[in-house]
């Protein structure tokens, strides 16, 4: 589809003969005599490019100008005169014209000004769309689905921190969407055209790790050859994601303190401090808690990092969610195609107990879309485990004849529960699928209390 310009110069004859050029370039061409039926035209229609005298008597080109920003903001500007001067120049610039372009000129400058604009006005748009998408990509609302109450605490939580600096604390199972919440606060908030950095502290060998992290000069060791940054420099004007910080040994912990709190970083060998400016996300799926009282986490460290923490709860405890989360998964895998699942099979997914979380989820749809004998799914093509896991749980309680206070099965089932995971109250609430609040809560409620606590 050809440009679209609105040309506007009440010389009549001057006026022919640029539609006559532009026209024989390609464009679709609007000339009118006047910067008031210039105006006019912005109302009734888009244009790709204005082209517009500025000396004419009624409304002149700077005001057309300023129609057009604020009729057509994507429409760049070129201006024409006669009458050429800096001052002119310079207040048409801050306007926002495109160009300023003086008579006499030739039919190839004004020629090759047309196509320049043109070409970055596509450009802009082009990034606007990107952005767009890109925008639309990582909302919280896209990233993370569900529909549960869980979720919407998450997708609440989220909306609030993104638009911060604040360092957040991701805890939850492997595999329930820790980087999927890290990329929202990113995408969500100011730093969203700034870099965002993934570090897995699990996956780096211990000894390469601190150079990973804050980079190394040239002969800081062997095999440094070259100056190198690390992912806080990498980082710089974005967020940097600490995925799995609890690896983090003991000597890179105090480093990092370091960092969060100077916001300075220095690299191996280097000896001076590097200024960064970085938002900080970690996640973990370990107890830190618990760690820091086995003294293999630091506790000034945790209390830095954890500034706002967010639990994602496990997929076993939102299975309300698990339909919503299959199609999503369906159509992921198989976009061209209208997929349906039978009830009795995707009752089965969600009677599944999903140690993997959603990724386990989201590889069995794969499995599912790949293995497919057609666009109908039964409970017969659902993956073994998948079935086996979704058999319903044998009865846990038998009960007596006499009957039983159902006071005492909630406390009989805390204590057991906390004598399992040795008191630790964090670790009691998930393995009761309940928040730790409402374990708290709970435990107050019939004073049940640690054996050294009575």
């Amino acid at each position: 589809m050809p440009a679209r310009i609105l040309l506007a110069d009440d010389d009549q004859s001057l006026r022919r003969v640029l539609e006559f050029n532009l026209q024989e370039e390609g464009y679709e061409v609007d000339a009118v005599g006047s910067g008031a039926e210039a105006v006019a035209r912005l109302r009734e229609r888009d244009y790709d490019l204005v082209v517009t005298d500025i000396k004419m008597p009624d409304v002149d080109g700077l005001a057309v100008l300023d129609a057009a920003r604020r009729l057509a903001s994507a429409a760049p500007v070129i201006l024409i005169t006669a009458f050429a001067s800096v001052e002119a120049a310079v207040e048409a610039m801050k306007r926002g014209a495109y160009h300023y372009v003086t008579k006499p000129f030739n039919r190839d400058e004004l020629r090759l000004v047309v196509r320049r604009a043109l070409h970055s006005s596509q450009l802009e748009g082009e990034n606007r769309r990107l952005r767009g998408e890109l925008e639309e990509r990582f909302r919280p609302e896209t990233l993370l689905l569900g529909e549960s109450a869980a979720m919407h605490a998450v997708l609440d939580r989220v909306r609030q921190v993104a638009p911060t600096d604040t360092t957040v604390l991701i805890t939850g199972e492997s595999g329930t969407g820790k980087e999927l919440v890290a990329r929202a606060l990113h995408f969500g908030g100011p730093r969203r055209a700034g870099p965002f950095v993934v570090v897995n502290c699990g996956a780096i060998p211990r000894d390469l790790l601190e150079s990973e992290l804050f980079g190394h000069v040239r002969g800081a060791f062997t095999g440094a050859v070259r100056d190198k940054q690390g992912k806080f420099e990498q980082a710089n004007g974005g967020t940097l994601f600490l995925d799995e910080i609890a690896e983090l040994p003991p000597e890179l912990q105090v480093k990092l303190l370091r960092v969060v709190q100077e916001r300075e970083i220095e690299r191996v060998g280097e000896g001076k401090p590097r200024r960064v400016d970085v938002r900080l996300v970690a996640a973990t799926n370990r107890d830190l808690e618990a760690m820091i009282a086995k003294g293999e986490f630091r506790e000034d460290l945790y209390y830095r990092i954890n500034v706002i923490p967010i639990d994602l709860p496990p997929l076993r405890e939102r299975a309300e969610d698990i339909p919503l989360l299959v199609r999503h998964f369906l159509k992921r895998f198989a976009p061209d195609a209208a997929i349906a699942v039978a009830p009795e099979a995707l009752e089965a997914l969600t009677r599944a107990r999903w140690r993997g979380n959603v990724r386990e989820l989201m590889n069995v749809c794969e499995r599912l879309v790949t293995l497919r004998r057609g666009d109908h799914l039964e409970t017969a093509d659902l993956p073994r485990e998948a079935l086996a896991a979704a058999e319903r749980p044998a009865r846990l309680v038998n009960l007596p004849a006499e009957g039983i206070s159902l006071d005492d099965l909630i406390v009989q089932v805390i204590v057991q529960a906390l004598e399992r995971c040795d008191w630790n109250q964090t670790q009691a609430a998930r393995l009761l699928r309940i928040p730790r609040h409402i374990l708290l809560y709970r435990m107050e409620k019939y004073g049940i209390a640690a054996p050294g606590e009575r």
